[in-house]
């Protein structure tokens, strides 16, 4: 019996401009990774200005609490406080928000207790645009000007 085509649905991310868009389908493997391998935490990864990983741990119930995408943390993101990163925020301008990318997910192998890494991106939380010392976005926009310029 021949598989079903299954159909790809992106979702764009709330109040973004410049925003990356949602795998829905991804956001869908990462749950079901989850419940096949008993997962009891999130790993919420990102790079710091000078490069080195930052991160903190979620409990799975906070990343799948939503069932309907759209009202999620894969679309709302979650706060962190930039101003304790370095290079990051002053305290007085030191909400950010962590959209996971569901496509880094991937099962920590060094951990005791079953927990997932997910690397995100970082966003600001007022304009809703990317994070404009985010390494990843950095990254983007470099591969964006090689594309347009011919080099790559």
């Amino acid at each position: 019996m021949p598989k079903a085509k299954q159909e790809k649905r992106t979702l764009n991310i709330r109040g973004h401009v410049d925003n990356p868009i949602v795998d829905e389908s991804a956001a869908k493997n990462v749950t079901k990774l989850i419940k096949d391998n008993n997962i009891q935490f999130v790993d919420l990864k990102f790079n710091d200005l000078p490069g080195l990983w930052q991160h903190f741990t979620i409990t799975t119930t906070e990343l799948s609490a939503a069932e309907d995408i759209v009202n999620s943390i894969w679309v709302d993101g979650i706060g962190f406080d930039g101003s304790s990163i370095r290079g990051f925020q002053k305290i007085q301008e030191s909400d950010m928000i962590l959209i996971p990318d569901p496509k880094t997910a991937v099962i920590d192998p060094c951990c005791e207790v079953p927990t997932l890494s997910i690397i995100c991106d970082i966003y600001d939380p007022i304009t809703r645009k990317p994070y404009s010392r985010d390494p990843r976005y950095i990254a983007r926009k470099a591969v964006e000007y090689l594309n347009k310029s011919g080099f790559a």
